[in-house]
């Protein structure tokens, strides 16, 4: 594990993998809003058999500071774009879940030369018109914190019951009561505002996903798709690149590579397998 300084803000990673003549691709990834690199513990081990793989903590976010600068999907690229430079990754396989998906295009729009494909993960874009902005809106309390917990809590597979579920969804409501508000309400504000729509809503957040050259795999669950009113190949539509490709699953929820590890091991897996030569 590793802190390395970025921008002002002392960012937490890991790097593991092979040794660098048996690695396969290299893999980033990125974690969603009120989350940490820990989301991703259910796909380590099985990406780094394979591919080295590095898992930072967004600024603000786990273990990392969040002292300077702002808390929007660009700043985050910008401090992934960083990092990658420092430790010299080449183009990285970006895999990003909800708010990393956003973060994971606009380094693949803005820094293509780091990126070799991105994997979006239940993203956090493809909204409808109006709809960002009301949930920034939302943010505007005293207490984020709570506004924070009742939206994630909405996101959760609730119509699974037993320990496991129950512990998974403590998970996330306790990680996010950890977090400083006033992150909290800049996260969420920079994801979600008026100036983040072209990053988030639609018809506008079409034309900047449309600008990623790379391949693009896109898994989503179906309740999500549902509650933007697009399709599950609507982004795929969106891609020029023949490669991409879209995967809806059933029943589960926003945390879909948490709920079903081995299915979404590999179908990740597989697909970069066959990404073509570059």
């Amino acid at each position: 594990m590793t802190y390395t300084m970025i921008n002002g803000n002392r960012l937490f990673h890991t790097d593991e993998g092979p040794a660098a003549d048996a690695r396969g691709e290299t893999l980033l990834l990125v974690h969603g809003a009120t989350c940490d690199s820990h989301d991703w513990s259910a796909q380590i081990d099985a990406f780094s058999a394979r591919h080295r793989v590095i898992a930072p903590d967004l600024r603000g976010h786990g273990r990392s500071s969040g002292l300077t600068g702002g808390q929007r999907p660009r700043d985050f690229a910008a401090d992934l774009a960083e990092l990658l430079d420092s430790i010299d990754s080449g183009p990285v396989v970006v895999v990003g879940h909800s708010l990393g998906a956003v973060v994971a295009s606009v380094l693949a729009v803005e820094h293509p030369s780091l990126v070799r494909a991105v994997v979006a993960v239940d993203p956090g874009y493809g909204f409808e018109d109006g709809f960002a902005p009301q949930l920034a809106a939302a943010f505007r309390v005293p207490d984020p914190v709570g506004t924070a917990v009742a939206v994630i809590g909405g996101l959760e597979n609730n119509s699974t019951s037993g320990p496991e579920a129950e512990s998974l969804r403590s998970w996330h409501r306790r990680r996010i009561l950890g977090m400083d508000p006033m992150t909290v309400r800049d996260v969420f504000h920079g994801l979600f505002d008026e100036a983040a729509t072209p990053l988030t809503s639609r018809p506008g957040v079409e034309t900047f996903l449309a600008r990623r050259a790379c391949p693009v795999l896109s898994l989503s669950a179906s309740g999500s798709l549902k509650a933007k009113g697009i399709d599950g190949d609507w982004e795929e539509k969106l891609s020029g690149h023949p490669y991409s490709a879209s995967v809806v699953l059933e029943g589960v929820g926003h945390w879909l590579f948490q709920e079903r590890p081995a299915e979404f091991n590999s179908l990740v897996l597989g697909w970069i397998e066959g990404l073509p030569a570059v």
